[in-house]
């Protein structure tokens, strides 16, 4: 995707061939700046301070994380401890372990050597698929929007999105948002209500920040909007994301997502999920009793940052001092809530015999 007309990943190797550089997403929509990651410990501390987050990027950036502990220690002992320290920086997106696993498996048959040019290649790779993937995902969901955009000739399609699962999240393109991409630039009347996404505002900052350079038209809403705009027919279909979905379908996304499905529901709005096929943990069946929910610092509750009318970056508190705040990062969306899983290879049901028509594979036995 391009920022001001220059075109950028979200992650890539540096000019000097061998530390990596990631856009800092804790500084927007106000500020655009890169970081430059040079050891693994700088690629754990971007993925635990959400400098790096989404998913798939959570993935790519614990990748080069193996390459630059490489770089300073082959062995197998650094090589696992680097693997565990990734592996907790965050628990939800099973993204992580997968790439993490991936790199294990590309650099562990080599001798110490060759394995940090057999990592570099292997991130690289991952990089490069994921961006594959998200454009085949885009595809796959233009299609329902150009079907919604074809059963009301000359009218907008209102698509509402929770979270942000665009090209930030991922290494370009997005999952939730890669259709939406598509639909504008096919030259089709879309437009998204962004919710806010309380309590990080993800929404308002980061999938607002990505639509306007894109030019996508959407309006920023209050999380408890979505509601009103289906029950007024305001919403065509919604769009998500996910961090984790099980094999029957289950899907863990940015907390609220669950009550935006319940809406849908009872609205009767469509209501789809986009992700790639490393988003799937084929080992969980219950997504509420067996995904692991992240709970992080009470602060990202309690304050809040902005820029103010003469251009500077506070942060405020907005709570009242001394009272205590929960802040889990995701909930779960049970998969009866799910209209359809929008994936790479297709569109299938949130089912396990759903998955598994577009992934055969997986059959047991």
């Amino acid at each position: 995707m391009k920022i001001d007309g220059v075109h950028y990943r979200t992650i890539w190797v540096a000019d000097d061939g061998w530390s990596i550089e990631v856009i800092d997403q804790t500084k927007l929509p106000h500020e655009f700046k890169t970081l430059r990651l040079r050891n693994a410990e700088d690629a754990a501390r971007a993925i635990k301070d959400m400098i790096v987050r989404g998913a798939p990027l959570i993935g790519a950036t614990a990748a080069y994380g193996i390459c630059l502990a490489l770089r300073d220690d082959a062995s197998d002992a650094a090589l696992h401890e680097a693997y565990e320290m990734l592996a907790a920086t965050r628990p939800t997106a099973i993204n992580l372990k997968w790439a993490l696993d991936e790199m294990l498996r590309a650099v562990s048959p080599h001798g110490h050597n060759a394995r940090v040019e057999a990592a570099y290649a292997a991130a690289a790779k991952i990089c490069d698929d994921d961006v594959e993937i998200c454009r085949k995902i885009g595809e796959q969901g233009l299609k329902l929007i150009r079907g919604h955009a074809e059963s009301k000739p000359g009218k907008t399609v209102n698509v509402l999105t929770h979270c942000n699962a665009g090209w930030l999240a991922c290494v370009d393109w997005g999952t939730a948002l890669a259709p939406i991409y598509m639909a504008h630039d096919a030259g089709l009347p879309v437009h998204v209500w962004v919710d806010e996404t309380r309590p990080r505002n993800q929404g308002a900052s980061l999938t607002a920040f990505e639509l306007g350079r894109h030019g996508v038209p959407h309006t920023i809403i209050p999380d408890n909007a979505g509601g009103h705009l289906m029950q007024h027919g305001l919403v065509d279909l919604c769009i998500v994301g996910t961090d984790r979905t099980t094999s029957r379908g289950d899907v863990a996304n940015k907390i609220g997502t669950y009550l935006k499905a319940l809406a849908a529901e009872d609205n009767d709005v469509p209501f789809y999920v986009a992700l790639p096929y490393t988003t799937i943990d084929w080992t969980l069946d219950d997504g509420v009793a067996e995904i692991p929910i992240e709970q992080r610092s009470a602060r990202e509750v309690t304050h809040m940052t902005g820029r103010t009318a003469q251009g500077e970056i506070v942060t405020v508190e907005i709570s009242a001092p001394g009272s205590e705040a929960a802040n889990y990062g995701f909930d779960v969306t049970p998969a009866r809530l799910v209209t359809g899983l929008i994936t790479e290879r297709g569109i299938a049901a949130a089912s396990r015999e759903g998955l598994l028509t577009l992934y055969p594979e997986r059959k047991r036995g």
